[in-house]
């Protein structure tokens, strides 16, 4: 069975040194990436692939400061608006987050993981490697409380079809327990990169990311490779996951596929 249509939802734009999508180069080159999650719906519920940021910590002055300007932040400050957080995404449709039944975490920086909150009754899929990188705080780019074990976390190891269509694939490199997603639809399969590939130019040159799981690029390059040979064997259009020229080429909200 396929899945029956995804939505490209844009949760907050950061804008940083591009070295940081690109590994060895773009330094000094500011650039503007989209926030992304995805909303799919399947003949047997709605499934979310990763959640944005945690809005109260970017509205609250106090988590703010604890979480995004203290000295060992790696980025700045995302740039994120009430109308972008997903319960006003899922409001524009006709939904709350109790419609959607399970998410999958590409992998748990905050940029990604910061939003489940907003989905606590959802079961939550996140790859085993990663669950124990982000408890340890491998890189600044994890916040200990969105990293908690919980009830309703599903860790699993491998790759899964875990909903009608939508298929996990592992992409380590960037961070351990990396995770893509391939959504299959009557329209044609799409396979979303996550972070295994920011930048269209990651995926065209097979450039790691900046930031790279105890900073070694041969797993993430691996990776970059692995998915553009899945891509070529089902047919499916590689989506990268924070390239803003990309993002806008795509069908913008309520559109879909």
């Amino acid at each position: 069975m396929k899945a029956l249509r995804l939505w490209p939802l844009l949760t907050a734009v950061h804008r940083y040194d591009k070295s940081f999508s690109t590994r060895g180069r773009g330094e000094g080159e500011l650039i503007e990436a989209p926030i992304l999650a995805y909303l799919v719906e399947t003949p047997s519920g709605r499934v979310l692939i990763d959640v944005g940021c945690d809005y109260s910590k970017l509205v609250d002055p106090a988590l703010r400061a604890r979480y995004y300007e203290r000295g060992d932040a790696m980025l700045p400050v995302p740039n994120m608006h009430a109308e972008q957080r997903i319960p006003a995404y899922l409001a524009r449709l006709g939904i709350g987050p109790h419609d959607v039944d399970a998410v999958i975490l590409t992998h748990l920086h905050f940029d990604h993981a910061g939003g489940l909150q907003e989905f606590a009754h959802a079961d939550v899929h996140v790859h085993a490697r990663e669950l124990l990188a982000a408890r340890e705080l491998a890189d600044p780019v994890y916040f200990e409380d969105e990293v908690r074990i919980a009830a309703h976390f599903r860790v699993r190891s491998g790759e899964h079809a875990l909903y009608p269509g939508i298929t996990t694939v592992e992409t380590p490199g960037h961070t351990a327990g990396h995770l893509s997603v391939l959504v299959e639809l009557d329209s044609g399969p799409i396979l979303l990169a996550g972070d295994a590939a920011d930048l269209c130019e990651n995926i065209d040159e097979e450039i790691a990311p900046g930031l790279c799981y105890r900073d070694d690029p041969a797993p993430a390059i691996a990776s970059i490779r692995k998915l553009k040979e899945l891509a070529r064997s089902t047919g499916a259009t590689l989506w990268p996951n924070h390239d803003m020229a990309f993002f806008r080429r795509l069908k913008q909200f309520p559109d879909s596929y």
